[in-house]
């Protein structure tokens, strides 16, 4: 069975069971500061289990992008090393919101696995919570009652809490779970010893395909358990893995999900994949492997760059790279090349793949050839070293320095200084290396306490288009403690505080009531609430408060919004169509905009681009908003979408004459209230990405 009919027949099946099937949630996470890329299929309903937004349907199947590469969930070294491990994987799931529970869920999967994709019944195991004493978890009876009806109780396995107890977290929803594992030996081995013994035992034949999580607890950041309002079902099953038992492989790279990569590698290098672990065989796998993961991301919008989700993205892909040049002997720039196949394989499925493949192709491209040349240069660096030193172990602080500064890989260093009959103070290196994490760790590691809830308020209703200070309910707030200083986060029931998003900056202001005031110095959302960030705490507050918005800051920041709606279109009219924004920052005194282009935008450019920009501000155009449309109806008004950003059934589209986008931000009633734009800068961000940086407020630029 092909892996495109595998998930097809996956997504069929649900759906014959009355589940809606949605398209894959982006690789990139907004709106969630605990995570930077999604990393499992639950990540995207997170809110309607712990109670913060209503689920669309009681019943919900997908397949999610995930992808593991920091953080708990950190499998980027062994991609490659091994058979199975993955940075980016597809999760295929079903979904109960307080629907069916255990009883659907363990004969739904039992009869997918055995009656559809048709796997032999005596290669499956399963397992289910023994129970834990610690917290006061008694052994999941129904869970195995359901099993015995369906499989011989000999093949019914009690679990640890470290294998079948799922935990979103440190703190949040939770629950026990029931794998589902499939014993791929052959005949003779499987007579020989029994899958029985081999199942949670790390054997590469004996794997988890299926992960069955009964959500019904919640884990306080105490350590203690509390049920949730209602129980849930969260699935996961992981599309590599089965396509690679459906098609009787032993390693998942063997299917076809990867085959079609590895073929080009071997036609591109003249090399040859035996499938083993040398090095050669190695660099295939990784290859393979992280073209996925960068093209994805690159689609979703998520450019590689030195700070955050880039700088994670940027790494894969020189890992890539270090392993082509090191052991295939590839000097020149292949990924761009690959991404080109991986498209044409995924891109009828994922389509945002054959919509961005342009761009996917020429950022690749220049970010290989510029690791190349840092590549050439850290490798001159090192015959600088070898000339000037006649030690034969060269010291662990110059090693990270090429590596901390020059980007230059370890191994390579390490594989250098080899061909010279030399080593290097690994001790020393580690050394170093550990102090750098440690400071990262440092600086990122936020203390965050419980939410005392104030108020019954499910989410948080926003105003702030309207009127820019309102009286509002305190619902909940909560303690967080970052560099050994307190803050404390509060959610209303509505509020005029516009939440940090689609570029622009959250507000600021104060809350007060009853001669007590806060102030406000910073809004976001979190998952789906709208969090407002204060040095003070509001305990001293009453539960009745006013909300004021700084009306200053929001009338400076809504021109530079409203002034990067102009631009955009008028560098569509001047420079092409194939413009299209692809990130913004929007402060007070300044407005910062990157957008598609494969050019440097020239001086006379920039001025007949002001010129138009300007030319609408003098005309004095209303503002025109179109608040809960259908999307249908907004992209018949030509509503342009954000690169990168997920839209639901319902959009606001915001309209300044010619120029109609989908938008949440908030901008001046007229364009005359901008008074002047001005362009400060021009420059290149990656590939076919131009950043321009201006001021469309009566400011100073930065």
């Amino acid at each position: 069975m092909k892996s495109a009919d595998i998930r097809d027949k996956f997504l069929q099946f649900f759906s014959s069971k009355n589940h809606l099937v949605v398209p894959s949630a982006p690789l990139v996470v907004k709106n969630d500061p605990t995570l930077m890329f999604t990393n499992a299929g639950m990540n995207r309903f997170k809110d309607i289990f712990l109670g913060n937004e209503p689920a669309e349907s009681p019943r919900v199947a997908d397949t999610q992008k995930c992808l593991r590469v920091s953080g708990k969930h950190n499998d980027l070294e062994e991609v490659g090393v091994d058979t199975y491990h993955h940075t980016l994987f597809e999760m295929l799931g079903n979904w109960s919101f307080g629907d069916y529970y255990k009883k659907e869920a363990i004969e739904w999967a039992w009869e997918l696995l055995t009656e559809v994709y048709k796997i032999d019944k005596d290669r499956l195991y399963v397992t289910v919570f023994e129970g834990d004493k610690s917290d006061g978890i008694e052994f999941d009876r129904e869970a195995y009652d359901h099993w015995k009806g369906l499989i011989s109780e000999d093949r019914i396995i009690a679990a640890s809490k470290k294998d079948n107890f799922w935990e979103m977290g440190d703190t949040g929803p939770c629950g026990p779970c029931s794998e589902i594992h499939v014993d791929m030996r052959t005949d003779a081995e499987r007579n020989s010893v029994s899958g029985k013994e081999l199942v949670n035992a790390d054997h590469p034949q004996v794997i988890e395909i299926w992960n069955l999580v009964f959500m019904e607890l919640q884990r306080r950041s105490d350590g203690s358990l509390e049920p949730l309002k209602a129980k849930h079902i969260d699935t996961g099953m992981g599309f590599e893995r089965l396509s690679m038992v459906l098609q009787g492989k032993t390693s998942s790279y063997d299917t076809d999900v990867f085959s079609p990569l590895i073929d080009f590698i071997a036609k591109e290098t003249g090399k040859k994949y035996t499938r083993g672990d040398s090095k050669q065989d190695v660099a295939f796998r990784v290859l393979a492997d992280h073209v996925r993961a960068v093209a994805f991301a690159i689609a979703d919008g998520q450019m590689p760059s030195n700070t955050g989700t880039g700088y994670v993205i940027r790494r894969i892909l020189r890992r890539a790279v270090r392993y082509a040049y090191s052991f295939l002997d590839r000097k020149e720039p292949l990924l761009q090349e690959l991404a080109e196949v991986l498209i044409a394989q995924m891109g009828g499925f994922f389509e945002e793949l054959k919509s961005n493949e342009k761009l996917i192709r020429d950022v690749i491209r220049e970010e290989e050839e510029a690791f190349l040349r840092t590549l050439a240069k850290g490798i001159q660096l090192i015959d600088d070293i070898l000339q000037n030193t006649k030690d034969d172990r060269i010291g662990g602080e110059v090693v990270f320095e090429l590596y901390d500064t020059f980007g230059f890989p370890v191994d390579l260093t390490a594989l250098i200084l080899s061909e010279h009959g030399k080593t290097y103070d690994e001790t020393a290196f580690q050394k170093a290396l550990e102090a750098q994490k440690k400071r990262s760790r440092s600086a990122a590691v936020q203390d965050t306490g419980d939410w005392v809830v104030v108020g019954n308020y499910r989410a948080t209703e926003f105003v702030g288009y309207d009127s820019l200070e309102t009286e509002m309910n305190l619902a909940r707030y909560r303690k967080v403690t970052q560099k050994g200083k307190d803050f404390y986060q509060l959610v209303f029931d509505r509020t005029p505080f516009y939440p940090e998003g689609g570029g622009q900056t959250g507000d600021r202001g104060y809350v007060e009531g009853e001669g007590v005031r806060i102030p406000v110095i910073g809004t976001f959302r979190e998952n789906n609430l709208i969090v407002h960030l204060s040095p003070k705490s509001p305990e001293a507050l009453p539960a009745a408060v006013k909300g004021v918005v700084d009306a200053e800051r929001r009338s400076l920041t809504a021109k530079n919004h409203t002034a990067t709606h102009l631009l955009h279109h008028a560098l569509r009219a001047l420079l092409g169509t194939h413009v299209e924004q692809r990130g913004s920052l929007l402060e007070k005194d300044y407005l910062r905009f990157d957008f598609s282009h494969f050019a440097k935008v020239t001086d006379e450019e920039i001025r007949k681009i002001e010129q138009a920009v300007n030319a609408a501000v003098r005309r004095d155009i209303p503002l025109e908003e179109f608040r809960n449309i259908p999307m249908a109806e907004a992209r018949e008004m030509g509503a342009m979408a954000l690169f990168g950003e997920k839209y639901g059934d319902s959009v606001r589209a915001i309209r300044f004459g010619e120029s109609v986008e989908l938008c949440g931000g908030t901008h001046v009633r007229a364009t005359g209230e901008i008074g002047f734009f001005k362009i400060v800068s021009e420059g290149s961000v990656a590939a076919g990405i131009r950043r321009l940086a201006g001021q469309g407020a009566r400011s100073t630029a930065p």
